[in-house]
């Protein structure tokens, strides 16, 4: 039996969020047609998603995972995907589970064929609903913009922390910057709550101290990495060293990273932007979106950021308080944009 939506009570302090996720971030209008893809854990933020929806007047498909597949799933359901494929629209809000990285590719390949102004919710918690997605969105993609500017001038970064994060990055003008502040275009779906720009770097070489979280489904399972940070020595670009008084979370780490041949390289370089994200939560969705630098291993985002290689995996890495250079110029001192 499927869901019904409109039965689905939610919390008041959900709405800011709502109507900022379908009226800022996706700007979705009378006429066009939205898709949400949603899961039990995440009816109560669906149902003021929808809610939102109604008030627009737009013609929405709301399908509840559960209702039709078993979890985690091998793949996207086909029929999900043609209804997506009709839509202008859509939302993906459920919580990650072990092997569904390659669903959600199999859903995004669709979004970025038909150029659908996609809100990625993945691992959306109320408390998101309830500090990211409030953030001034207009705001967040002014400093973005002013950011990805000298970003796409600097040939190196350099970034360090107190933890004991010190790397070099080099760009290449082969490879593209790309912007996700939360305002969505048909040029590239994003998470919300947006607020990061990224790239997939040249090279990369250093130590970079994981004191924030990891992303996937290790997230949820570790959680804030403050007192056990993940220690990660890259030499050109892959990962040549690990160390984590955590032995459970370095082990599973490698493992996430010898997947195949891309996994253990930096296929993303990413400077969060959203600036009412003020600390860690535990919560990828939202922590890679704090001011300072997160990287990922595996999965450079090819098509967006114009790399020539590709990888079965990818998952975030998020320091804190960084201090940050764009070549000579100083752009972020302990976590604080100086820009």
């Amino acid at each position: 039996m499927s869901t019904d939506i409109k039965a689905v009570s939610f919390e008041k302090d959900l709405v800011e969020g709502a109507h900022n996720a379908i009226n800022v971030c996706l700007k979705l209008q009378p006429q066009e047609r939205i898709t949400i893809i949603a899961d039990n854990e995440c009816v109560e933020i669906a149902a003021a998603l929808v809610n939102e929806i109604e008030k627009v007047g737009s013609e929405y498909s709301l399908f509840v995972l559960e209702d039709y597949v078993q979890r985690p799933m091998q793949d996207m359901p086909a029929f999900i995907l043609e209804d997506l494929a009709k839509s202008q629209v859509s939302i993906y809000a459920c919580l990650t589970q072990t092997g569904e990285l390659k669903t959600r590719i199999q859903m995004t390949d669709v979004v970025n064929q038909h150029k659908i102004r996609h809100g990625h919710m993945v691992n959306i918690t109320k408390q998101i609903m309830k500090e990211g997605m409030r953030a001034d969105f207009l705001k967040v993609d002014e400093l973005s913009q002013r950011l990805i500017e000298k970003a796409r001038k600097a040939k190196f970064i350099t970034a360090k922390t107190d933890a004991g994060t010190h790397l070099v990055a080099e760009f290449s003008q082969s490879l593209q910057w790309v912007k996700t502040s939360g305002l969505i275009t048909t040029l590239k779906w994003g998470n919300l709550p947006g607020g990061e720009i990224f790239t997939s770097p040249y090279n990369v070489n250093g130590t970079f101290v994981v004191d924030g979280v990891v992303g996937d489904y290790l997230c949820a399972k570790y959680g804030d990495l403050k007192e056990t940070p993940l220690t990660i020595e890259i030499k050109d670009s892959r990962i040549v060293k690990m160390a984590c008084d955590n032995k459970e979370l370095l082990e599973e780490f490698t493992a996430y990273t010898m997947t195949d041949e891309n996994s253990n390289r930096v296929g993303e370089f990413a400077i969060g932007t959203n600036i009412a994200v003020t600390h860690v939560i535990g919560n990828i969705l939202q922590d890679e979106k704090i001011p300072g630098l997160h990287m990922a291993f595996g999965h450079p985002y090819s098509q967006h950021t114009g790399a020539d290689w590709v990888s079965t995996t990818h998952i975030d890495c998020v320091g804190r308080a960084f201090d940050i250079w764009f070549d000579d110029e100083k752009i972020m001192e302990k976590g604080k944009f100086l820009i």
